[in-house]
């Protein structure tokens, strides 16, 4: 049996709503969720369902409107603004479907940015870059503009930054939402590879089957609410809302 300090993240009764006219919407509705160290989670579901409300919440980039995460134990909601800054500069890493790599720095330095913005010394940020690039497969782009790199590559270079200052969960929204399917796979051939080999936790919202069913633990959300498994067709989703499944 996992005990508490297995379990790099931690939510319950986790829920988030908003004021629409007269009536609330509720995008997360009461999800008890547990995350081991070290796993690979992949999150599926329709447009709309909560996916990416529930990521900015567990990285502490939005606020509940009730119920508690836990990161390592620790109640987040019992933090001060200065540790939970700390939290999403240092133990959480993020990965977005647009890239976001600043196009007026270096592949290098925008691997850089978040050591430099931790205050890691010049040396050890030259190391950690290089190490990034092996990572990735990239270790002759270091000089390159964003914009002299293909899709994917540039894919690879955001997920490097995410691993910069060695966090211990990556979020990933889509990671391979702009790329082509042979990019997909090689991607996500990549963070298997971190997830495997650095022990980096991985929590990856997709649309595509394929990242999804090879997910060591897959997991569907349907109107604010999370399930174990990949639900196989809109009858199940169906199900789920009128309460039969």
């Amino acid at each position: 049996m996992a005990k508490d300090e297995d379990y790099v993240i931690v939510t319950k009764g986790l829920t988030k709503e908003y004021p629409f006219g007269e009536t609330t919407i509720k995008a997360i509705n009461g999800i008890d969720f547990a995350i081991k160290k070290g796993e690979y989670a992949t999150i599926v579901g329709p447009s709309g369902s909560g996916k990416t409300t529930f990521l900015n919440l567990i990285g502490t980039i939005d606020n509940p409107t009730s119920g508690e995460i836990f990161f390592n134990g620790r109640k987040v909601s019992e933090m001060t603004g200065k540790e939970i800054r700390e939290l999403r500069r240092t133990k959480i890493g993020f990965v977005f479907q647009a890239f976001n790599l600043l196009e007026i720095l270096t592949t290098a330095e925008n691997i850089a940015l978040p050591m430099i913005i931790n205050g890691t010394p010049a040396v050890e940020r030259e190391e950690r870059v290089q190490e990034l690039l092996e990572i990735i497969g990239l270790p002759d782009r270091g000089e390159h503009f964003p914009m002299e790199l293909s899709g994917g590559q540039r894919q690879r270079v955001a997920i490097a930054r995410s691993l910069a200052n060695k966090p211990e969960v990556i979020l990933l929204d889509e990671p391979t939402g702009q790329v082509d399917s042979n990019t997909s796979r090689e991607i996500m051939d990549y963070l298997l590879k971190i997830n495997r080999e650095e022990g980096v936790t991985l929590i990856v919202v997709t649309h595509e089957d394929m990242i999804a069913s090879e997910s060591r633990r897959p997991l569907t959300i349907i109107d604010g609410k999370i399930y174990e498994g990949i639900l196989e067709s809109f009858l199940d989703i169906k199900a789920i809302q009128e309460g039969t499944l």
